[in-house]
């Protein structure tokens, strides 16, 4: 029994045990391992999607190109936990900020370790953009610094914040079937049809989007 919208989203396992964050990582195992044995369908169409994704963000990072492999990584896992998500009897993991914050702090930490240890000179460029009057300068960087440390919290929020308003609107439309008049019923199976396939693509934009931005911080701190 739901006590409240939000409910939905609360993983239901026995003895404090909360067995539904293991669907998070499901992705190991449906993962092509036979591709180190021996080639497959399977182990082909994944050898594509991840070299498609290399050169979808190789211009972005031109220097430090080793932090690719961080973004398709993180590419495969949030897109795999979203659309995992949309199944019956699946935990949505990508929908609580403790999952998504953990991305985002890891990453921002990192970044901002390696930035200072062995490119401090272009975090401070970053800081004042190229044009900015004297008179500025201080606003600035106040207002640069802000944008940095509120970095991880923005990118975990874009992406918990997506998921849950699409499951809300279709456990919303979901439970006014029983409500609604026989009329009214293919109707609202069109719009829950519609919704869905909605969600689908919502999956896969928000972990692009994710990924994305954070390799744009990435070539920000390395470049």
């Amino acid at each position: 029994m739901m006590t409240n919208l939000f409910s939905i989203f609360d993983p239901a396992s026995p003895n404090s045990l909360s067995a539904n964050w293991c669907s998070s990582l499901l992705f190991v195992l449906l993962m092509p391992g036979a591709q180190w044995v021996a080639s497959t369908r399977y182990s082909g169409l994944f050898k594509q999607l991840s070299d498609y994704l290399f050169s979808e963000f190789r211009p972005i990072v031109k220097k430090a190109s080793f932090v690719l492999l961080i973004s398709v990584s993180l590419l495969l896992l949030i897109m795999f936990n979203n659309v995992a998500g949309l199944l019956p009897y699946i935990f949505t993991a990508t929908a609580h900020l403790s999952f998504s914050l953990c991305f985002g702090l890891a990453a921002w930490s990192g970044l901002m370790l390696y930035g200072w240890s062995f490119n401090t000179q272009a975090l401070l460029v970053h800081l004042i953009p190229q044009g900015t009057p004297a008179a500025l300068m201080p606003f600035m960087v106040v207002i640069e610094s802000i944008s940095n440390i509120i970095r991880p919290g923005t990118l975990a929020v874009r992406l918990s914040a997506n998921m849950i308003a699409g499951h809300l609107l279709l456990s919303l439309l979901s439970s006014s079937f029983s409500f609604s008049p026989l009329m009214a019923v293919p109707i609202l199976a069109i719009a829950e049809l519609a919704l869905i396939s909605l969600e689908c693509a919502v999956a896969f934009i928000q972990s692009y989007v994710f990924s994305v931005l954070l390799t744009l911080y990435m070539a920000e701190f390395s470049d």
